[in-house]
């Protein structure tokens, strides 16, 4: 008996759905339309399962390949019990939508996801260092005009990982919805709050007027981080560390602001540490030390 279920044609690159994705590569189509590409399955499987604060999915549609719709068939099952359209497209249209050497076979278009500086500190206390009356995020990630967006990923994925609770973007920052950034985040970006501000000393202010010690990751900085009375006390509390640029670090200025300029020791020839590896270091410590 001949098979009479409809086959679903894959979508070709000159779809007009595909092309109007594809605008999403530029940063001004992104910020227009408050949408951005998640690339690959880490990224799709963490935009399925993150909802917006009104209970919307993040994702508006998924591109996929028919092996990638085979080889992937639970976030396809996913999308589906989420009301989430989830489209067949033939390799050159998900290859034009995938920055990626080899694509993985998926793209999803998903809603901004970005909150409010001033939400992410909504625990709000009096007096700062004490603990037991703080309710916002005891550890924060905030990255100061953070140029690569290769570093930026890293650093919210360090962040999940180390289970801090938000990771704020100053400045002139990478786009968080970069699709380099997305790809290096590993799906994390979808994990934990991300603010963007532009004023990164407001940051700074905001993460102190909630009762968080921010703490100046700055190679000339006045405290060891493995001071042990410093990992006891400080690091022990609400911390929010203040990341720098990559290749010149935090202004003078901006560190000042800061309660602490924290120096990682360098024991050995190497003139510093990559950004990526100095906020994982830090983060880490500052989880170590919150869980005792």
């Amino acid at each position: 008996m001949r098979d009479e279920r409809r086959i679903e044609t894959p979508l070709a690159a000159s779809n007009a759905r595909v092309k109007d994705a594809r605008k999403l590569s530029r940063r001004s189509a992104r910020a227009e339309r408050r949408l951005f590409l998640a690339d690959g399955p880490k990224a799709v499987e963490g935009a399925l399962a993150h909802a917006l604060e009104d209970g919307a999915s993040c994702v508006v549609e998924v591109f996929a390949t028919i092996a990638a719709t085979e080889q992937y068939a639970g976030l396809a099952a996913a999308a589906r019990a989420a009301d989430v359209a989830w489209s067949l497209v033939d390799d050159r249209a998900l290859a034009s939508l995938s920055d990626s050497v080899t694509p993985a076979g998926l793209v999803a278009v998903c809603r901004f996801l970005d909150v409010p500086l001033d939400s992410l500190f909504a625990g709000r206390v009096a007096e700062r260092g004490t603990s037991e009356a703080y309710r916002g995020p005891a550890l924060v990630a905030v990255c100061a005009d953070v140029r690569d967006p290769g570093n930026a990923g890293t650093v919210i994925r360090t962040a999940d990982a180390a289970g801090a609770g938000a990771v704020v973007l100053a400045g002139s920052s990478v786009d968080a919805y970069n699709p380099k950034t997305v790809r290096a985040t590993v799906g994390s970006l979808f994990h934990l709050p991300i603010a963007v501000e532009p004023d990164p000393a407001a940051a700074v202010a905001a993460a102190q007027a909630a009762g968080l010690t921010v703490l100046a990751a700055d190679g000339e900085g006045e405290v060891d981080l493995f001071d042990a009375s410093f990992s006891d006390t400080v690091l022990a509390g609400p911390t929010a560390w203040l990341f720098g640029n990559e290749a010149w670090g935090l202004p003078a200025e901006l560190a000042a602001l800061a309660d602490h300029r924290v120096a990682i020791p360098i024991h050995g020839r190497a003139e510093s540490l990559n950004l990526s590896t100095a906020a994982a270091v830090c983060l880490y410590a500052s989880a170590r030390a919150q869980r005792g």
